[in-house]
């Protein structure tokens, strides 16, 4: 498979986004994804070392830069460009704002459980969607690093690869498509299944 072909669950990149991949020898998604992992590895090191705030926007900036910097010219920048999900461009840092505060102010108040708050932060980070790529995976490692800072253990996703195409990333998609309905349920599950 071609790297900018996508199934009906991926976010389709513009022209522009595509000529910003620094690794021209990549060719097949299964390329891009073992390059981007082995990013996300990185960051993971660079996480260990960096016990810092995770909770504002700065951070969220760098730790996708360090996630993906290798890969594209843009890691670490906001979308510029409309999507097939997302809040448009101009509302992304107002609207990161707002669930930033929601977050601490869940916690303070203790208004849900950690795991919920943990999942209501990813759900809204993926429905913001504020990067060109990569929403997902740095959705999902915030949630995990949430979950921390709260003293719990991390989510195990289902316990497979949600970058490929597969039965398990349908499930995670039909999740994350409740949870835009307000229902919590399915993800719930899904994160400790």
């Amino acid at each position: 498979m071609n790297i900018f072909e996508t199934d009906d669950n991926s976010t389709p990149l513009t022209e522009e986004e595509k000529q910003q991949l620094k690794e021209k020898w990549i060719t097949t998604r299964a390329e891009l994804n073992e390059l981007e992992t082995k990013g996300i590895t990185k960051a993971e090191i660079w996480l260990l070392k960096n016990k810092k705030d995770i909770l504002n926007e700065k951070f969220i900036k760098t730790l996708h830069k360090k996630m993906f910097d290798k890969v594209w010219k843009w890691a670490g920048k906001f979308r510029t460009t409309e999507r097939n999900i997302g809040v448009a461009p101009y509302q992304i840092q107002p609207q990161l704002r707002v669930l930033l505060d929601d977050i601490k102010f869940w916690i303070e108040n203790k208004t849900y459980s950690e795991k919920e708050i943990a999942i209501r932060f990813h759900h809204r980070l993926v429905q913001i969607h504020p990067f060109p790529n990569g929403n997902g995976r740095i959705s999902r490692l915030m949630a995990d690093l949430l979950m921390k800072k709260l003293g719990k253990k991390d989510f195990n996703w289902g316990n497979g690869n949600l970058t490929e195409i597969s039965e398990l990333r349908e499930k995670y998609i039909k999740a994350l498509q409740e949870a835009d309905k307000g229902d919590y349920t399915l993800l719930m599950n899904f994160v400790t299944d």
